[in-house]
């Protein structure tokens, strides 16, 4: 999602840019996410003014970029509900405002917690692919290979070339965008640390009569919390996440899996919210790592020390909503030399990194 939106907007303003992606454009976390978008829930945050020029990006591409290549993304609005639900009581009695025909009995609407005005959703990897086919159409070029390294001008610190396939591909900038995969440019440049979080999610072939973005508090059979996320989706399916694990990144992402037990479970969770949901057929099995810094925010800005080198990752669950608005900052500081739409100076890299005294 972020590589693809830089590229998106780098090619806008005619750049010549090249993505190298080694596994497939959303084989991530881009693909497998959500994709609910929200306008204005990371108010407080220093990602809140990053949230809300994206939501505006979002629907402005959707009748635009849309249109220009033909292509439905599952782009809506959509009303977002919290619901309360249990495999051992009946919550029936918790009942506030909006009936839903499709919730089982002991489930209930606790309050509306998102508009038609202020939450929205896409199909995370159609929407990633659409950025990609939008940039390749401004001439940016996706190369598949494996980065290995960066090649620098030892004289004076500057990027001149990517290693890719053991051949150096050169390059006047490097925008490190792999998600927890960042991790791995520490070797190369003086980063941050960017960790993978693992989440389990399923795509049931089910969608209802009036669909909700439902975000769920929901207490199992052992007495235990869980907080099941379940979005109907445009295309007839309905997307279920709700499971983290203590999983150790793979090298490669297309070695992520998932756990032994996980959707199971996940199925159970989601007929505890709506029989007919954990009754309909499973489409996708999925696991993959969300990108988490050690402050929570993400990391977007200049490398300091190397010339050229830039970073844009660590955006956690809110990457699909925050991408473009990333690609577009990110697209000025290297253009106009300073973002202006959005103050990334709470994102700058060196504020985890120790200081040299």
């Amino acid at each position: 999602m972020i590589g693809t939106s830089i590229a998106y907007f780098l090619s806008l303003r005619g750049v010549e840019t090249v993505l190298i992606e080694r596994t497939g454009v959303a084989n991530a976390s881009s693909g497998k996410s959500g994709g609910f978008l929200a306008l204005d829930w990371c108010r407080g945050t220093a990602v809140d003014h990053l949230a809300r020029r994206s939501f505006v990006l979002h629907e402005e591409l959707a009748s635009t970029l849309a249109a220009e290549l033909n292509l439905d993304w599952g782009y809506r609005c959509l009303d977002t509900l919290s619901i309360t639900a249990s495999e051992r009581r009946d919550f029936s009695s918790l009942q506030r405002g909006e009936v839903l025909n499709w919730l089982a009995p002991g489930a209930a609407v606790c309050d509306r917690i998102g508009t038609s005005e202020t939450t929205a959703q896409i199909h995370p990897a159609l929407f990633t692919q659409a950025l990609m086919q939008g940039a390749q159409l401004s001439g940016a070029r996706l190369v598949n290979g494996k980065v290995s390294g960066l090649d620098f001008d030892a004289s004076n610190r500057k990027i001149r070339g990517v290693i890719v396939d053991g051949e150096v591909m050169a390059t006047d900038a490097a925008i490190i965008a792999m998600g927890p995969w960042s991790i791995l440019a520490c070797r190369w440049l003086q980063l941050p640390a960017v960790y993978g979080i693992k989440g389990h999610s399923l795509v049931f072939d089910y969608t209802p009569a009036n669909p909700r973005a439902l975000f769920v508090e929901l207490e199992t059979k052992t007495g235990e919390f869980e907080a099941p996320e379940i979005m109907p989706r445009t295309d007839g399916t309905t997307y279920v996440c709700g499971l983290s694990s203590p999983e150790a990144l793979p090298m490669d992402p297309a070695e992520v899996d998932v756990d032994d037990g996980s959707p199971e479970k996940l199925r159970d969770m989601a007929a505890a919210v709506s029989k007919e949901l954990g009754s309909a057929s499973i489409l996708a099995k999925q696991a993959c790592f969300r990108p988490v810094t050690e402050d929570g925010i993400p990391l977007i800005g200049k490398v300091d020390g190397v010339e050229g080198a830039y970073v844009a990752t660590g955006h956690s669950v809110w990457g699909m909503l925050n991408g473009p608005a990333t690609g577009e900052a990110v697209t000025e500081l290297i253009v106009d030399g300073r973002a202006t739409t959005v103050d990334i100076a709470p994102f700058d890299p060196q504020r985890l990194l120790p200081a040299i005294v």
